[in-house]
C-alpha cells in the first residue's frame, strides 16, 4: 500500500522528492502517513476532499486481497 500511495501522490504535487509515506501495520488495520510539502497539500487534497477520497478509495480498492482495513492520513 506504501508504494500505491507514493507513487499517487507523487504524480499530483510539484516536490515530489519532498513526498513522504510511512506504513504502520496494526492488529487488524493497517495506517498509512503521507506527507508533502505545505504548498502541494492543495493538489492532495483538492476541492473539498475530493482527491483525498479518490486516493484513499483507491487504496481500500486495492487492499481487498489484505483482509484489513487501510487508513491512509495526510500530514504536511
Amino acid at each position: 500500500m506504501k508504494e500505491l500511495v507514493e507513487v499517487i501522490a507523487k504524480a499530483l504535487v510539484d516536490n515530489p522528492e519532498s513526498v513522504v509515506v510511512t506504513e504502520t501495520e496494526k492488529e487488524k488495520a493497517i495506517v498509512v502517513d503521507l506527507k508533502v510539502a505545505p504548498s502541494d497539500m492543495g493538489k492532495v487534497i483538492g476541492k473539498s476532499g475530493r482527491i483525498a477520497k479518490s486516493i484513499r478509495t483507491v487504496v481500500s480498492a486495492a487492499a481487498t486481497k489484505t483482509d484489513k482495513k487501510v487508513i491512509v492520513e495526510i500530514d504536511n
